[in-house]
């Protein structure tokens, strides 16, 4: 089966929220009743930049998908883009002594085999608001049930 790019953002897209404690959006602001703060700043939003999926490897029936998002930190202030960048980058790259994530994106029929980041840009500010870009990469299998 090859990998559900709407299936896996909406599971990065709730790890996040959950992760941060600070609401997500999807492609757009999120909204006054997005959980856990609404709209209240900071707040993330996440972009699926599309992904490569390469089906199943020659012999194996696992399908591949390399997915890439966007995830832009918003805040009032260069320092609160900042925080919930560092917030951001914790919930989706963070270790445990182990190994392993600190953070599960669990993902119905997907499993999250990798992560990386692609891009930093930093903080920027337009009109009085400041936002921190960041690119992650997740690479997602679906492994046979």
């Amino acid at each position: 089966m090859p990998v559900q790019g709407r299936v896996v953002s909406l599971a990065v897209q709730t790890a996040l929220s959950t992760a941060t404690g600070r609401s997500c959006g999807y492609g757009t602001a999120p909204t006054a009743s997005d959980k856990p703060t609404g709209v209240t700043i900071p707040y993330c939003v996440l972009y699926p930049l599309g992904g490569t999926s390469s089906g199943p490897p020659f012999g194996d029936g696992d399908g591949d998908g390399r997915m890439l998002y966007q995830v832009t930190s918003i805040g009032t202030t260069a320092e609160q883009a900042e925080w919930m960048s560092d917030k951001v980058r914790v919930a989706l790259l963070a270790r445990t002594k182990t190994g392993g994530y600190v953070t599960a994106i669990p993902i119905s029929g997907h499993t999250v085999i990798g992560r990386e980041i692609d891009k930093e840009d930093g903080v920027t500010v337009v009109s009085g608001v400041y936002s921190y870009v960041q690119r992650i990469i997740l690479h997602v299998t679906t492994p046979d049930s």
